[in-house]
């Protein structure tokens, strides 16, 4: 077991990290935080609205893989569950739930946190509304990997900003990788992945052929949801949490049809290949593991960087956590839990604003400051490899 203390999420908090295989960096395995708060003090979390100027809309997409087992359930075929989320005309239709009553009582286990009632997660309300009609076609693609053990939800606030902003947004859930996962029968899956010792180094190969599936289902002649061109099949985009940046980069390197990826705080537990990645991706973290030279630096950045062959960048978050790139931190401050070094009311609007300028510069061609140089508003992020 190894543990490490994270501020972030709960103040002088004990996070028990699933032991992982020495291939393997911790950043990449699944958390259980420990937050005791009265249940008195549990009220039902509000999640930040978006800044965009659309409405956004929201479906879920249950999408089965005829053609692959899953490889974690192998008498099952490999299925996804998508929430997509898109600019919408009008806010018209039901707010969307965060996520179910069983998703909820097993992601609260799972993160330890004591007190609430159960379904708590579930009495959230988003900001996407369901059955509102897209603004138009053509919508650039922004596909979300989550963390390994997270569920889709965890992406939520970062979804709905793109979604905002003018993207299709797919995040997608990995059945079997995460605390929880309700498929359309009711049933709700766990996460089988985190038993075996050896998954961290299966899941980029695995998600990556998920997201190629995936991209073919949301494009071909026949797109699980809406009209054909709806979304703009030669401007696609990826980004992940944690093992889910690794698989972006996995994805791009298997499907020529992602035009750029960017990972949020996740190492290279699969490198790049000698031949690199000539396609434009960004390294997003925190400083206690990717601060270039710093004492407790992990290096598979370092040593994949050099494969990185196109445009690339390489930048951290003073004070962010691991989890400061996800949803946590606003929930867990709203249990009352004091805010770590980097509170969420500056996680998320960073998170935002970076990944935002990331594609909308390469899947738009609207340049961003932020991408080449310090920026005032946002003095806790360092730019440190700009070439």
């Amino acid at each position: 077991m190894i543990k490490v203390l994270v501020r972030g999420l709960a103040a002088c908090v004990t996070v028990a990290v699933v032991a992982a295989p020495a291939h393997a960096a911790p950043s990449s395995a699944p958390v259980s935080v420990s937050a005791s708060v009265s249940a008195a003090r549990f009220t039902v979390p509000v999640l930040p609205k978006p800044t965009g100027p659309h409405p956004v809309g929201a479906v879920d997409l249950h999408l089965v893989d005829s053609s692959r087992a899953d490889p974690w359930e192998p008498g099952r075929r490999r299925e996804l569950m998508v929430t997509l989320r898109y600019p919408a005309r009008a806010k018209t239709g039901v707010r969307t739930r965060y996520v179910t009553p069983a998703e909820s009582a097993l992601l609260l286990a799972g993160l330890g946190v004591e007190g609430p009632p159960p379904d708590l997660l579930n009495r959230i309300r988003t900001n996407a509304r369901t059955g509102a009609r897209p603004l138009r076609s053509g919508l650039p693609l922004v596909v979300l990997s989550p963390g390994f053990g997270l569920p889709r939800s965890s992406l939520t606030t970062l979804s709905e900003e793109l979604a905002s902003r003018g993207y299709a947004v797919a995040t997608v859930g990995h059945p079997y990788e995460a605390m929880a996962t309700t498929l359309p029968d009711g049933t709700t899956v766990t996460c089988a992945a985190c038993e075996i010792e050896d998954s961290p180094g299966l899941v980029p190969a695995i998600r990556s052929a998920d997201v190629s599936f995936l991209i073919g289902r949301l494009t071909g002649a026949h797109p699980a949801w809406g009209p054909p061109g709806l979304i703009d099949a030669s401007r696609i985009g990826m980004a992940g949490h944690s093992i889910g940046g690794n698989s972006a980069a996995q994805a791009m390197v298997d499907d020529p049809r992602i035009d750029a990826g960017l990972v949020m705080d996740g190492s290279f537990i699969v490198p790049l290949p000698e031949s690199g990645l000539a396609r434009p991706f960004m390294l997003f973290g925190t400083e206690g593991s990717f601060l270039p030279g710093g004492p407790d630096e992990e290096t598979s950045w370092r040593d994949n960087w050099p494969r990185l062959t196109g445009w690339k960048r390489w930048a951290t978050v003073t004070g962010a956590e691991h989890e400061s790139f996800t949803d946590y931190p606003v929930l867990i401050e709203q249990f009352g839990t004091p805010p770590g070094a980097l509170p969420a009311a500056r996680a998320v609007p960073i998170t935002r604003s970076y990944v935002r300028a990331f594609f909308d510069l390469h899947l738009r061609g609207v340049p961003s400051p932020l991408l080449n140089r310090p920026s005032p508003r946002n003095p806790e992020v360092r730019l440190w490899k700009t070439p």
